[in-house]
């Protein structure tokens, strides 16, 4: 998507053609032209400006989430490992306590 910026040189060549300056009208009519001229430079800048983009951008989304949904789950398994180990040494010091193995000497 090219975007030369015709109509905005058009409209302020109007807006200067004006007696007392610009009507409102006129002056939204520039601040959406240049606004349109600014975003396209920028996906230009970005790489964005091209047909498959949109379809880019969404792969990028849907992998991004992916990989969240990956780092939530491998964080969600090492806290329950983490606990499954406390909770394993925390019984083994009992039982030891206790006597229950019979590796306590009195």
């Amino acid at each position: 998507m090219k975007y030369d910026g015709e109509m905005l040189a058009r409209l302020v060549a109007q807006a200067e053609a004006q007696p007392a300056g610009a009507d409102m009208l006129m002056i939204r009519a520039l601040v959406e032209e240049a606004s349109e001229l600014g975003a396209g430079r920028a996906l230009e800048r970005l790489g964005l400006a091209d047909r498959g983009a949109e379809a880019d951008v969404r792969e990028l989304r849907e992998l991004l989430g992916g990989w969240r949904d990956a780092k939530k789950a491998a964080r969600g398994a090492v806290v329950a490992w983490v606990v499954r180990i406390v909770t394993a040494l925390m019984l083994l010091g009992m039982a030891v306590k206790l006597g229950l193995l019979g590796l306590a000497h009195e």
